[in-house]
């Protein structure tokens, strides 16, 4: 296998790492109220229930997010190397794929999910775009700056509350919104209008500009070309496992001993110590798909993160049959090892559709239209051996 088909199935086998771990997470906030509104939910209180929310607390929660956002960073300064090579204008073709995923991610907060992230994607990458020409170390340092920005005001409002939400409060709203889920259509879509000021709160205060300086790291790899040349044995991968596991699983530790209830303290830890989880799963991936056994694991995901878009967005319509009322609706009625268990399946059917729709389409289904829009020509998927 070539070098350059290597280096981009690593980046698609990442990508596709990733989509597995948004799933685990958000496939909870389909099948329950009470994620969503940080309550316990009382009829599933075992040790084996709370060792599955545990688990996920520490090594999933707010890990994910982080690495798909390095990973469009990454590609963004690729897009953008690829425009300055062929003489094609960068920004109106940006805007118009950054246009073109805000709708994509307004229609599916609305009508599929409680919470989206591509709207995120498609604001904070205008931000990312007005930097495209800034210096690396400039970068960097806006990007260290987000972090300590957190840090200030997270550690502050540990002073005014110790508890982000009211938990008598939390498990009303949270029965209420499984109910709602339950119910017909505009039931749905009510509850994920409802949901949007506590999401754009989330967006404002934490994930938005974790999201930027993530996009920001992942330009700043891009520009230095450091994906593209690994082998396995860089003695750097081995030290972001040392230290990226150690203080990862530490702050993951502690925030899953809270429950991930939202108590400040926890959240302030979580934020802090996730990129250095984050890393290690990188770092740890790329070793590993760099054996000659582990090859196979990077042939297995490459083709569900090449065709990333299509899936997300197909995990999120698969949810909503499984959970919601216009489907079988088994909100509130699925134990979190079930719910994993779940997530599992409808990763593995993703991988075996991409596997399935790549051996015949040069591109995802949605990855098409979004590529005409960027492009401003008609959609075309292409089929496999035909120009590009």
């Amino acid at each position: 296998m070539s070098q350059v088909r290597t280096r981009i199935q690593d980046v698609d086998a990442l990508r596709g790492f990733a989509l597995l771990g948004i799933l685990i997470v958000n496939i909870t906030f389909a099948a329950s109220g009470f994620p969503i509104h940080l309550a316990k939910d009382p009829a599933y209180d075992s040790w084996l229930d709370h060792s599955v929310h545990w688990l996920s607390s520490a090594f999933v929660d707010m890990k994910f997010y982080l690495l798909f956002s390095f990973l469009f960073g990454y590609s963004f300064q690729l897009q953008l190397e690829a425009a300055q090579r062929a003489g094609a204008a960068f920004r109106p073709r940006m805007l118009r794929r950054l246009g073109g995923l805000f709708v994509l991610g307004a229609l599916h907060g609305v009508f599929l999910i409680t919470g989206d992230i591509l709207s995120v994607y498609a604001i904070i990458g205008l931000v990312l775009l007005g930097m495209r020409r800034v210096k690396d170390r400039t970068a960097l340092i806006v990007a260290g700056a987000i972090y300590a920005y957190l840090f200030v005001t997270l550690a502050a409002a540990t002073f005014f509350t110790s508890q982000l939400v009211d938990p008598t409060t939390a498990v009303a709203a949270a029965q209420q919104t499984t109910a709602n889920l339950a119910g017909s259509f505009s039931d749905i879509i009510g509850e994920h209008i409802r949901a949007l000021p506590t999401y754009g709160l989330s967006l404002l205060t934490v994930q938005g500009p974790t999201t930027l300086a993530a996009f920001l790291i992942g330009m700043v790899v891009g520009r230095r070309r450091l994906l593209q040349n690994v082998t396995g044995n860089e003695a750097v991968l081995r030290l972001i496992q040392l230290i990226g596991f150690t203080v990862g699983i530490t702050g993951g530790v502690f925030y899953a001993s809270d429950g991930g209830n939202g108590t400040t303290g926890a959240v302030l830890t979580s934020v802090l110590t996730a990129p250095f989880l984050t890393a290690a799963y990188v770092a740890t991936l790329l070793r590993v798909m760099h054996t000659d056994r582990g090859e196979d694991i990077r042939r297995l995901l490459a083709p569900a993160g090449r065709m990333a878009l299509s899936n997300y967005l197909g995990q999120s319509v698969a949810t909503v049959l499984i959970f919601t009322g216009v489907g079988f609706g088994l909100v509130g009625q699925v134990s979190p090892l079930e719910t994993v268990g779940l997530a599992a399946g409808i990763f593995l059917l993703q991988i075996i559709a991409s596997h399935i729709w790549l051996s015949t389409f040069r591109y995802g289904p949605v990855e098409g239209a979004l590529r005409a829009v960027t492009n401003a020509t008609a959609p075309s998927w292409r089929q496999v051996g035909q120009a590009a």
